[in-house]
């Protein structure tokens, strides 16, 4: 047992000098940090990749298509100004003392279908723009906006890490989404709009001049504040109608069997992705060839995003076949932790190894699975959770988002661990907070 725990630390400290120290990039970091645990943990080294390459295609199997579809539905809002119509729409009605609230509501939307970096780019030009004619500190409306963009990022599907523990831990994908959603709310208000009230004090940094702020071109027809937030509703309104048709026992109908297809995950954003053409592209009256131009520019954004989730997948596969995460998974047992601090404490570690919420979700699902082997539907949904509140624990320097917002906000490196770093950290702690006494309530009712 030793052994295989020695590999795990060895595994993941050469990933993080590998990420943090050389700079090489975390697909290769994870594929080589793979091979080495395979090794020191006893497996020969001409198949020291077997599982990596294995759990590569489980995972590009089972998310690789919903990430795709994914990146079209978020450029299609981007390109055609869906994104800032909705973005602007609340902001017009928000009184200057709630603006900070009003970028965390807006984040909440826009994040629901978006990855968080494509969430951070569209948000941030607005951000400081607002800023600076409101003439408020950036932090006071960037905190809370990145607050709702992370807190979907970590909670709420069809975001890579929350899709992939949901199909590793075989949860509930509609129960855990609405669980996510009802979760992510207080998260966002703690951590948000309430924590950047202080961290104002600490970084009370001012928006750029006017010429460093790029402005995004839009097309001639901009959509309605209702056709954009219908592309974005769209497939969670069919998840949620599936799991509803789940829960009351109509699968077997005609009409409930059609509606649980169409609320799966790829069927879903197929659909949504379908929808989102047809609407934008005729609102923004592009032809043919631009309507292909820009789905094709959108594989190029999450080429980077899936080889990563598919080499996370990769390396907890290895865990998972080294027996590690068997090791692991029995340590925790022993130590009679709750399943859900445990998938949390999990997640916690592998962040702040790795740096990426992704790839903590991806390997802790895996490493936890055999403690859901007896959990109930909410527990199981509820351990989903908990392993995305770990996943986005205190982002430090080996995090490409931690580079990310210091660099859009012009921050130093101690400023963003008083900002950025800090507000991950609340929205780990207060998620982990809530997801228990979610577990002791929601009982009581079912």
């Amino acid at each position: 047992m030793s052994t295989l725990i020695i590999a795990a630390i060895l595994g993941i400290a050469l990933i993080v000098l590998l990420i943090a120290v050389v700079k090489l990039h975390p697909f290769l970091s994870l594929m080589i940090g793979s091979a080495v645990t395979a090794v020191i943990a006893g497996v020969p080294y001409d198949k020291s990749l077997d599982s990596f390459t294995s759990g590569v295609g489980g995972t590009v199997s089972s998310v690789g298509l919903l990430i795709a579809l994914g990146g079209i539905i978020g450029i299609l809002l981007t390109r055609s100004g869906g994104a800032d119509v909705i973005v602007d729409t609340i902001l017009q009605k928000s009184p200057q003392n709630k603006l900070g609230w009003a970028m965390a509501l807006s984040a909440f939307v826009v994040g629901i279908p978006l990855f968080f970096e494509v969430g951070v780019v569209i948000l941030i030009p607005i951000i400081l723009l607002v800023a600076r004619r409101a003439k408020m500190p950036v932090i006071a409306l960037g905190i809370p906006a990145l607050a709702g963009l992370s807190a979907l990022h970590a909670f709420v599907p069809p975001h890579p890490g929350p899709l992939v523990a949901i199909d590793a831990l075989h949860a509930n994908l509609g129960l855990t989404l609405g669980l996510g959603l009802i979760i992510a709310i207080p998260v966002v208000i703690i951590a948000g709009p309430v924590a950047a009230r202080w961290m104002v004090k600490m970084v009370p940094i001012m928006a750029p001049e006017e010429d460093t702020v790029k402005s995004q071109d839009a097309p001639e027809s901009r959509p309605s504040f209702g056709e954009a937030i219908s592309v974005i509703l769209l497939p969670v309104v069919l998840m949620l109608a599936a799991s509803i048709v789940d829960v009351a026992n109509l699968k077997s109908t005609p009409w409930g069997r059609a509606i649980v297809w169409i609320g799966t995950p790829l069927e879903a954003l197929t659909i949504t992705t379908i929808f989102a053409i047809v609407l934008l592209a005729f609102r923004a009256r592009w032809n043919r060839d631009t309507v292909n131009s820009i789905v094709g520019s959108s594989f190029a954004s999450i080429a980077g995003i899936l080889l990563i989730v598919a080499a996370g997948g990769g390396f907890k596969q290895t865990l998972v076949d080294s027996g590690i995460g068997k090791v692991i998974a029995e340590s925790i047992t022993q130590a009679n932790l709750n399943p859900l601090i445990a998938g949390w404490l999990v997640a916690v570690l592998i962040r702040l190894a790795t740096g990426s919420a992704t790839v903590a979700t991806v390997t802790a699902s895996g490493i936890v699975a055999p403690l859901a082997a007896n959990l109930n539907p909410l527990q199981l949904a509820l351990l989903v959770l908990s392993i995305g509140a770990g996943s986005i624990f205190l982002s430090h320097v080996n995090d490409a988002g931690f580079w990310l917002v210091k660099e859009y906000f012009g921050m130093t490196v101690g400023q963003t661990f008083k900002t950025w770093s800090l507000m991950e950290t609340i929205l780990s702690v207060s998620g982990l907070a809530i997801v228990m006494l979610v577990s002791v309530i929601a009982p009581l009712f079912m």
